[in-house]
């Protein structure tokens, strides 16, 4: 364990949105960083200057800040460490690639695109599908291992492309212990020489991401699954620098909800349900892509569906604040295996919460999505009502519409079921009683009603979906007394009236 504070990081590329399986790497880290009283930062690695999309790096800002997971450190952000965007660290790469070729630890190679082509076409002639620039092909490339060193020379003076490779040493097992996934072994002739630094004066990921690493002293890398494969080059260039490796430890894929295979932008467009935590609009064709903020989420819903995504807390407990999760984090309980993602366990949190939400937190919401004005206490009741049959907001108007006006449309299976024979001369009688009411809140309309059907000999069934549909419109919904006090007795009978009259031409036979 390290005897210095945790330093951890999330590392994006600004090649287009961010995932929710990134997402979710953030929060990991996130949440580790402050279990551990440590320091969480961003950094942004577009070494990958051909991939880089504008826009970008701002979108994943953004939708980390919607999110909660907020850094100490990074672009815009400032801190000891900086720059936090490679780009702007370009000019110290150089130095620490020379001094791998300095040392005998990488080298410097010349084969142009065409060359390298041709041994692979060579290779496949011969059997050999899977063609690596490794220790044994290396002989017989153009490279400062085979080259006299003043062809070598030569060749730099004359500014002729090159990269540098990682030199890897043949047969060693390399191995290094995962914090989730225990001891990994790796022998290097499975291994190739990885280009460390490439032509255009860039280095790639593996040697811009050890150095940041190490000169912002990161303790912990904290990343995706998709990077094991590239964890024993980076061992080996933490050896060859004699440098303190960080623990490592590789988060599980997020799997389609359906078969087998990571998660996608196109299984969200398939299956109808967003990859991304807000929207993003493409710069190439303007076509956007939805997420969850827009959609409707709360951040602390969606944080608290992506920490059980490969995660669990040891106890049947499920909803957990932002805070509830840092305490009880740890990567002793991140699962090996991929994680299938669930839409409807994630509608289910945002039930939860919303559900958890104050009425007045919830009215003010429906307040900005509605176009006409109400008074916010009228709105705090209806949210009161309807928010238990709701998942998002949006949801509590569109499902209680008839709490702002009176229905136009009637719910045909309930009519056709329940609308019959005296239906209209009952509901008439009804009608009269209501109005007859001295007093109008839901205790004396339920006692009313319930003194209504014994005298009439009638069970509830009978004469309560009646009511809901010729008040309400609908045939479900919350409480019908409840509904009555909100509404008022003069509303309600005036309801009763016009609904009776739609009747007349919606169920002429009855």
């Amino acid at each position: 364990m390290f005897n210095r504070p945790v330093r951890v990081r999330f590392a994006p590329s600004p090649t287009g949105p961010l995932h929710m399986g990134g997402v979710r790497t953030a929060l990991y880290n996130y949440l580790f960083a402050k279990k551990h009283g440590g320091i969480f930062l961003i950094r942004i690695e577009d070494t990958d200057q051909a991939r880089f999309v504008p826009g970008a790096q701002e979108y994943i800002m953004d939708a980390l800040a919607w999110c909660g997971i907020v850094p100490e450190e990074g672009p815009g952000i400032g801190g000891d460490y900086g720059p936090y965007v490679q780009s702007e660290r370009q000019h110290m790469y150089r130095a620490y690639a020379d001094e791998l070729v300095a040392n005998d630890k990488a080298y410097i190679a010349f084969d142009t695109s065409e060359d390298l082509d041709k041994m692979r076409d060579q290779a496949k002639q011969m059997g050999m599908p899977n063609w690596q620039y490794n220790s044994t092909t290396r002989t017989s490339m153009k490279n400062s291992l085979t080259l006299p060193s003043d062809d070598v020379q030569r060749r730099m003076d004359a500014n002729e492309p090159y990269v540098i490779r990682m030199k890897m040493p043949r047969n060693r097992d390399i191995r290094f212990e995962d914090a989730i996934r225990s001891w990994v072994v790796v022998n290097t002739n499975n291994l190739d020489d990885k280009v460390l630094f490439k032509s255009d004066g860039m280095p790639t990921y593996h040697l811009a991401n050890i150095v940041d690493d190490h000169l912002m002293e990161i303790t912990h890398v904290i990343r995706g699954e998709e990077w094991l494969p590239s964890a024993p080059l980076h061992v080996m260039l933490y050896e060859a620098f004699g440098w303190e490796a960080p623990i490592f430890a590789h988060l599980p894929l997020l799997l389609k909800p359906d078969g087998n295979g990571k998660l996608s932008k196109r299984d969200g467009d398939r299956l109808g349900f967003p990859v991304f935590p807000t929207n993003w609009i493409s710069k190439e064709d303007g076509e956007v892509y939805s997420g969850y903020r827009e959609k409707g989420y709360f951040p602390e819903a969606f944080i608290n569906m992506l920490a059980f995504l490969g995660w669990n807390p040891g106890t049947t407990q499920e909803l957990f604040s932002m805070d509830e999760l840092i305490e009880a984090f740890t990567l002793d309980r991140v699962s090996k295996a991929g994680a299938k993602f669930d839409p409807d366990k994630t509608k289910w949190f945002q039930q939860q919460y919303l559900r958890a939400k104050p009425n007045e937190e919830l009215a003010t919401v429906l307040s900005q999505l509605l176009i006409e004005k109400h008074e916010l206490n009228h709105l705090t009741t209806i949210c009161g009502l309807m928010k238990e049959r709701a998942t998002f907001v949006e949801d509590i108007i569109t499902e209680g519409s008839f709490l702002l006006g009176r229905p136009t449309k009637y719910d045909e299976t309930t009519l056709t079921k329940k609308w019959k024979g005296d239906a209209s001369a009952l509901m008439t009688q009804w009608q009269t009683t209501l109005a007859g009411l001295n007093s109008f809140d839901a205790a004396a309309v339920e006692e009313s009603f319930k003194a209504f059907i014994t005298e009439k000999s009638l069970g509830i069934g009978a004469v309560l979906p009646l009511f809901r549909l010729l008040v309400t419109g609908k045939g479900m919904g919350p409480s019908m007394f409840e509904i009555s006090e909100f509404l008022g007795k003069e509303e309600c009978v005036a309801r009763i009236d016009s609904g009776l009259t739609a009747m007349i031409e919606l169920a002429p036979n009855e």
